[in-house]
């Protein structure tokens, strides 16, 4: 079993004056992906509460800490600016995933800063903030996600065989 933990980063939801629909999106493709969500929170875009609330999930043994929001070029954008700050090696191939596969639907997905990485035992991925993004996202990477949790468990010795 996976265990998820999602971190929606926005000033906007965590005051309340937007509805938060990117965490709800990422907890219904956990459930889909038959992954079990652990935790979940909506903190505004503070560097020091993403930072905190990321080393909080992973000192709890969160597979797999999935960020929605403050990707982008934005002053208050921190989030991957935090997740660097926490990550003990970096895992690039899935932030380099969806920017390439999604500028065939935006040019803006090259203003994505996002970044993924492990801490401890835990895969740290940002996602973009809105809704779709975050759906087409999850969808470029789903299929890599089970075997990367698996890799960090230490439970695959031989990952060329079948």
């Amino acid at each position: 079993m996976i265990t998820v933990g999602i971190i929606t980063v926005s000033d906007r939801s965590h005051a309340g004056t937007r509805k938060d629909q990117s965490g709800p999106a990422i907890h219904l493709w956990a459930e889909e992906m038959g992954f079990t969500v652990e935790l979940e929170t909506v903190i505004p875009d503070e560097y020091e509460l993403v930072r905190d609330k990321l080393i909080e999930f992973s000192d709890r043994d969160i597979d797999l800490i999935l960020t929605t929001g403050g990707t982008g070029l934005a002053k208050r954008d921190v989030t991957p600016d935090a997740t660097l700050a926490v990550i003990d090696k970096h895992a690039p191939g899935f932030s380099e995933v969806m920017r390439m596969r999604s500028l065939g639907i935006t040019p803006h997905a090259m203003l994505s800063r996002a970044v993924s990485g492990i801490r401890k035992n835990s895969l740290i991925i940002n996602l973009p903030g809105s809704p779709k993004s975050v759906k087409e996202n999850l969808g470029f990477i789903q299929d890599a996600i089970p075997h990367a949790i698996e890799l960090l468990r230490g439970e695959v010795t031989d990952c060329g065989k079948q």
